[in-house]
């Protein structure tokens, strides 16, 4: 009998928001191409797409084809590269694959309390749309067992990889996404650039705001991030708060100005915008005329028709390279694609 991981969590294919254009592409990659390695086994993209081929397009949200496409591969391979790891280990260690799985995942898995569920119905009140606790329990049960497990297969799977060596070589599409001279973080020539279109009254984008900044601070010099406007129409504020920051970076204020709005995102009215130049000291005669004449507004235009090229309908939306991750995504979400980058550049 064989158990795939996917009885015990399985490999998450990461659905991002709908923001891309058409990939740039090398040659189209053929069935016979090696895509990824587990120790000196290799992996071929007929292999992959085998699996790929049979997931639902609805798994990928409103992704272009292209980026679905890598998507449900990358997944796949994850799957494949888990099985190969477990197969080698049960072989090495005299065990059956059920058997193994049961003993390293399965049964390290901690099953969550009602204490436990009682402190995520707490912490996630929009989730549950107000449904009372007891109607809840059962399902919130599943999910922390699920992601429990996810975690446990993780860790499982990263300390088989310890002993074999991985590499995948399966290339993601990317777009080519200009900075275009506006506010950056981290030298100009580093190995990975991240470009996001954000929006100051975006709930999710103030989410990925501490995330970011993590990025920066565990990756330092190896980081460019570029901030560019994508102010929503649904969101009244935002674009005021876009020219204002504009207006800031004119007094070279621009990231103070940026990190204030994100720490005061209630207060974005018109006031609050030129009380906060004055809480960071900036010449309030030249903020406020900047300001008032709407003098960057044909910035802010510039930001939302290259986000619009590049198929930014949502916030935040970055480009690590020119690779598309959509969303408030998890600091695990941004290492993954900051690593892989920062290995082909060796």
């Amino acid at each position: 009998m064989r158990v795939s991981l996917r009885l015990f969590g399985g490999a998450a294919v990461l659905v991002l928001a709908a923001c891309s254009t058409e990939a740039q592409s090398s040659k189209p990659p053929a069935a016979s191409d090696v895509v990824a390695t587990v120790g000196a086994t290799p992996i071929t993209l007929a292999e992959i797409d085998e699996r790929a081929m049979k997931q639902a397009a609805s798994n990928f949200g409103s992704l272009t084809l292209a980026q679905a496409l890598y998507e449900a591969r990358r997944g796949a391979i994850e799957d494949l590269v888990g099985d190969r790891l477990v197969d080698m280990e049960a072989k090495a260690t005299g065990l059956d694959r059920v058997v193994l799985l049961r003993r390293e995942i399965e049964a390290k898995v901690v099953p969550p309390t009602d204490t436990d569920i009682a402190a995520w119905y707490a912490a996630n009140p929009q989730r549950v749309q107000g449904a009372p606790l007891d109607q809840v329990t059962a399902p919130i049960r599943a999910l922390l067992l699920q992601e429990r497990t996810r975690t446990a297969q993780a860790q499982y799977l990263d300390q088989l990889k310890a002993k074999t060596a991985v590499a995948i070589s399966l290339d993601p599409p990317r777009l080519k996404v200009a900075d275009a001279g506006r506010p950056a973080r981290g030298p100009s020539g580093a190995p990975v650039e991240i470009v996001e279109f954000s929006d100051f009254q975006c709930p999710f984008c103030l989410q990925a705001h501490p995330t970011i900044a993590k990025v920066l601070s565990t990756y330092g010099d190896r980081i460019r991030f570029v901030y560019r406007h994508y102010p929503l129409p649904n969101h009244a504020d935002a674009r005021p708060a876009a020219e204002a920051s504009a207006c800031a970076a004119e007094q070279d204020k621009f990231w103070p100005y940026h990190d204030r709005l994100f720490g005061n995102q209630t207060k974005l009215g018109a006031a609050d915008l030129k009380q906060h130049a004055s809480a960071l000291e900036l010449d309030r005669a030249q903020f406020d005329a900047c300001v008032d004449s709407h003098k960057y507004a044909k910035y802010v235009d510039e930001d939302l028709a290259a986000g619009e090229d590049a198929g930014v309908s949502g916030t935040p939306a970055f480009f690590i390279n020119g690779r598309v991750l959509g969303g408030a995504q998890p600091f695990e979400a941004f290492t993954r694609v900051i690593d892989e980058e920062l290995t082909r550049k060796k």
